[in-house]
């Protein structure tokens, strides 16, 4: 049986370092730059996890010695077994996320491949509300919000590349406030959640937004 151990953002790290020793070859002739890069590389995806088996750690270490488009492929796509979902979650279990929204729009679970999910996310065109759900320390966190669309490119806050970016406002009360002191937190964020998905590399921005806003 195959144990899972790629977490999405870690195989988009992986993909990113990947994507920069191939640019890297097909840029550089100095074999001393070639080589410093590929050692990066290998290091930087290694410790891109807090512990690793020595079977896992030497599935990642070949990452210094590919040449060709080919083998970077190959390396890549051999993950993919490993990949560790988004954890099980139904219908009824978001639903209890939101309990003041009894009426809100649910995502289609079905059209979601939860192997490259590591935030759930949708959008309720209707209302300009978006949904998010995290996953953390055993137990799912849900975020409600409103969005307005910049119709501008950006970096969001959770993936930190460079896309077409909504500003999203959500409602926090802090916890010694009285009940008319509620204050808002506003962040950018990709307008497409998907895309986000694909090319988040590291959680740290997404888990301090979601832990400050958590109600």
């Amino acid at each position: 049986m195959t144990t899972t151990f790629i977490r999405n953002h870690q195989y988009n790290y992986i993909k990113k370092q990947s994507d920069f020793v191939l640019k890297t070859l097909r840029s550089v002739a100095d074999r001393r730059v070639l080589e410093t890069v590929r050692y990066s590389a290998e290091v930087n995806v290694t410790e891109a996890f807090s512990s690793l088996t020595v079977d896992q750690e030497q599935m990642l270490k070949p990452i210094s010695t590919l040449e060709k488009a080919e083998d970077f492929q190959q390396y890549i796509s051999g993950f993919e077994p490993y990949l560790e979902p988004f954890p099980p979650i139904t219908l009824k279990q978001i639903q209890k996320l939101f309990p003041k929204n009894k009426k809100m729009k649910l995502p289609d679970l079905a059209s979601f491949d939860f192997r490259y999910v590591t935030y759930l996310a949708w959008a309720d065109i209707a209302t300009n509300k978006l949904f998010i759900v995290y996953p953390y320390e055993g137990q799912f966190i849900g975020v409600e919000g409103r969005i307005i669309p910049t119709h501008k490119k950006g970096y969001c806050l959770f993936c930190n590349r460079q896309q077409e970016l909504a500003f999203l406002t959500v409602k926090t009360k802090p916890e010694l406030a009285s009940a008319d002191n509620i204050a808002s937190v506003g962040q950018y964020v990709c307008i497409d959640n998907h895309g986000c998905n694909q090319s988040i590399t590291d959680i740290s921005s997404l888990e301090r937004f979601v832990l400050s806003v958590q109600k």
